[in-house]
């Protein structure tokens, strides 16, 4: 007999796909370069030079076992190296090897992470506007996701929900920032308040509640701000990234767990992720990619076209009468849409070949989010496209 779990997942096919389904068959009818698709976050900026020679140069020196075979279970030392030593350098970090777990993405540092500090019945929070598959990340687990609802008037943390939220049976508190989707990057204010409000709570319950922080995004940060490191706030974190938006390698799928130092029982969760690779085989990312990004890890692709995107966004969305927080970073921003039902708002923009995501599945109803990793001239021609579908509809 199949599993029912996920044979009833079939039904429950995700919107961004369905849009971008229907930007890529509207494409073959008129021209892709004529649809303006905003539906997925696919990184669109080419990888760095640097990137691209020392892969060449691992193919033409390294043998076949080396850039081809399975790497060490708990990842190669050259990149585990690498990744503590950078975090040091850039957020006065103090990890060494031990602490970092190499991913394929950070879909599976999270996949990890959360079976490090959960068991099945436990509840982890995490905060609306979310990343739609931290639904399944989750809940297939045998932990259940809980989800706080939204501070719309800023996408930082709504802490009085929170608090009422918080209860015995919280593991964890699962973050994103900068955040898909709304843009939104959480203060050093925001960080400290909650870690003031999780120590409490680790106090009151006699147990530890992690911070899981996934941090993909964390390079794409606008108006030359600094983002603030969340384990920096907080002992009890495990930081989940990618190199896929800093380093333009969604493909490749290559991230790491970084385990706090200072956190409970920091020295076995690296080898308990291990352990975790074996039940869920996700394991052995791969040796020639882990291998090239360990020389270029300070580095990043030339992303100033994002910021570019989001001004001229920004700026259009709010001259016709959006409603809309600045994205302090990521390719996404998260209006708030024209009318109440965000799925007929962007349905009625297909009309215009205007693709764009509606909020129900992130968590927040009436808005939609756009995915701006495109071509700036693209945007451009965009906007002519959306002051029609306002003017005409709204």
């Amino acid at each position: 007999m199949v599993n029912e779990q996920y044979k009833n997942m079939l039904g429950g096919k995700s919107v961004i796909r369905e849009f971008s389904e229907f930007a890529a068959a509207r494409g073959k009818e008129i021209g892709y370069e004529n649809v303006f698709d905003y539906s997925l976050g696919n990184p669109s900026v080419p990888v760095p030079d640097d990137y691209t020679k020392e892969m060449e140069e691992l193919l033409k020196t390294k043998t076949s076992m080396e850039l081809h075979g399975y790497s060490p279970s708990l990842g190669l030392p050259v990149f585990k190296e690498s990744v503590a030593a950078s975090l040091n350098r850039r957020f006065g970090m103090n990890y060494t090897p031990e602490y970092i777990f190499p991913t394929s993405g950070a879909a599976g540092a999270l996949a990890h992470a959360l079976r490090c500090v959960t068991k099945p019945g436990d509840e982890v929070l995490t905060f609306a506007p979310y990343f739609p598959e931290y639904g399944p990340y989750v809940n297939l687990t045998g932990a259940v996701l809980k989800v706080v609802p939204a501070d719309t008037e800023s996408f930082q943390i709504n802490f009085e929900k929170l608090t009422e939220m918080l209860n015995e049976n919280t593991a964890a508190v699962l973050i994103n920032t900068p955040n898909n989707p709304s843009g939104a990057v959480y203060s050093a204010e925001t960080l400290e308040k909650l870690a003031k409000l999780l120590t409490e709570k680790q106090q009151e319950y006699g147990h530890e509640i992690f911070i899981i922080s996934d941090e993909p995004y964390r390079e794409i940060v606008f108006d030359g701000a600094e983002l603030p490191y969340v384990s920096r706030f907080y002992a009890n974190t495990l930081s989940c990234y990618s190199y896929s938006k800093s380093l333009s390698l969604p493909g490749e799928r290559i991230g790491y767990v970084a385990v706090n130092p200072a956190c409970k029982d920091a020295e076995l969760l690296v080898p308990m992720m291990g352990q975790i690779s074996r039940g869920i085989g996700h394991n052995c990312p791969s040796s020639s990619i882990q291998l090239a990004v360990a020389k270029v890890v300070d580095e990043t692709a030339d992303m100033k076209v994002y910021e570019t995107n989001m001004k001229l966004l920004y700026q259009a969305l709010t001259d016709l009468g959006f409603s809309c927080v600045r994205p302090g970073g990521t390719f996404y921003i998260f209006p708030k849409a024209l009318e109440e039902d965000a799925v007929a708002f962007c349905k009625k923009a297909l009309q215009y070949d205007l693709i764009l995501v509606p909020s129900d599945s992130f968590g927040v109803k009436g808005y939609f989010r756009m995915a701006y990793c495109i071509d700036t001239e693209k945007v451009e021609r965009s906007l002519e496209a959306l002051r029609r579908f306002v003017k005409e509809n709204y």
